[in-house]
């Protein structure tokens, strides 16, 4: 290692001292030698991580050393129960009810102001979906009033002003 650092050092000195041209045989001699420390440099790092007392040494586990696992055993008891004659299966029935229990845990039980409050609303119809799109029903018009109140530009309400429409 020190040989290739004095060989370095040597090609440097020559080439700071020698004029270089284009045709002068020093360019050429620099050259030769720049690249044969460059290559010994080379070899000598190369060479040196085959060796076991680098810096880089670290411990390393034995490969062949490795000890084989204890095989897989099935434990004893699993808590499963054996399904009964004539129950329904598990995976037949409501759909939806599925889709419930997986999603959420089962239906919850509601609280009393919701029960209120769906008992207040009654029952829908059957086909309300399909009617509520439809041209024959009947809707509220709510005027232009519902339209001026959205479309109201966004103040702190001091020149608000109330105006009573004229039917």
């Amino acid at each position: 290692m020190m040989a290739a650092k004095i060989m370095l050092k040597q090609c440097q000195i020559e080439f700071m001292s020698a004029p270089l041209s284009a045709d002068d045989d020093k360019w050429s001699e620099f050259m030769g030698k720049f690249l044969t420390a460059s290559a010994a440099l080379a070899g000598v790092l190369v060479l040196s991580a085959c060796g076991s007392s680098s810096v880089f040494d670290r411990d390393r586990p034995d490969e062949f050393a490795v000890s084989r696992a204890a095989p897989l055993i099935v434990p004893p008891d699993f808590a499963l129960t054996p399904p009964q004659p004539g129950a329904p299966r598990p995976q037949d029935g409501d759909t939806q009810q599925q889709v419930l229990e997986a999603l959420f845990g089962g239906a919850a039980a509601r609280s009393a102001a919701e029960s209120a409050v769906t008992r207040g609303a009654g029952t829908a119809e059957p086909g309300i979906r399909s009617s509520v799109g439809d041209p024959a029903t009947n809707t509220v018009n709510k005027g232009s009033v519902t339209r001026d109140i959205i479309a109201a530009p966004e103040g702190d309400g001091q020149n608000a002003q109330a105006a009573t429409p004229q039917l």
